[in-house]
């Protein structure tokens, strides 16, 4: 048995350590990871060589770097967690998929499309937790077949709102209602931060368990954006801060989706 830790400097959300573990799911050398995401680093414990293993991580194109690869004879399996853990995916994909469609609704209602945007970021992690889902006890060939349809679309999706971005700068819009961006912008704040701590509560066991609740997600950085953007539409009266915001973040998104397509290769 070999123990063997990379760094993986890009991975600061459980959204990639869901990857991660999508992608790695195939390889049958790998007896267990343990993820401490606060210092953005893996720990395997696997048979034969880590050469695989590596190659895996960095087609994820996360900036993998390997630490060392030690002997681990003293190694004992840990116990089945799936049914835990198809819990924990299950509730973070509900409150997930809820800002989603809560975002969407209100920001076509009050002409925001930082809050469209946004409300695609936060699909894109539903899409994340539901392949993870699949992947859990599922077959490799459904996992990655999803993955295709699901990274395709969002990428239309992502492409279709940048669009849209455009006409409305070139074009005469309706000043966004800043009051509905900033509060519906904290609420999903307060979503990200919760499914953040129900991913880091199910690692007790674990010595990063107790690690900041956000650090520096995506996720968190997006909503605090549309929140600034919404306090600029109102000091402005100007449209172009909540255009700006939503460029970047379908933007975000179309990465995201360029990232789930990497998964059913």
């Amino acid at each position: 048995m070999q123990k063997t830790t990379f760094k993986i400097s890009k991975m600061d959300c459980p959204s990639e350590e869901q990857m991660i573990r999508m992608k790695l799911a195939d390889l049958t050398n790998i007896n267990s990871l343990d993820f401490d995401i606060p210092n953005r680093q893996l720990t395997i414990f696997h048979t034969d060589n880590h050469d695989q293993i590596f190659q895996q991580l960095d087609n994820l194109k996360f900036d993998t770097t390997l630490i060392d690869s030690v002997s681990a004879d003293n190694y004992t399996a840990t116990t089945d967690s799936t049914s835990r853990e198809r819990k924990l995916l299950w509730q973070v994909l509900a409150i997930n998929f809820f800002f989603f469609a809560l975002e969407l609704t209100t920001g076509f209602i009050s002409n925001s499309m930082g809050l469209v945007a946004d409300s695609l970021d936060m699909l894109a992690d539903s899409i994340v937790y539901g392949l993870a889902l699949f992947a859990v006890g599922g077959t490799m060939t459904r996992k990655k077949n999803i993955a295709k349809s699901a990274g395709y679309f969002q990428l239309i999706l992502a492409i279709f709102g940048f669009i849209e971005v455009v006409r409305r700068f070139v074009g005469l819009e309706q000043v966004p209602a800043f009051q509905t961006m900033i509060t519906i912008s904290l609420l999903a704040l307060i979503g990200n931060g919760l499914c953040l701590y129900l991913l880091q509560k199910s690692k007790s066991k674990e010595a990063h368990m107790q690690a900041s609740m956000i650090f520096t997600s995506n996720d968190v950085i997006v909503n605090l954006g549309v929140i600034v953007a919404g306090g600029l539409v109102y000091l402005t009266n100007s449209k172009y801060p909540d255009l700006i915001i939503g460029k970047i973040v379908f933007f975000i998104v179309g990465q995201g989706a360029f990232k789930i397509l990497k998964l059913s290769k």
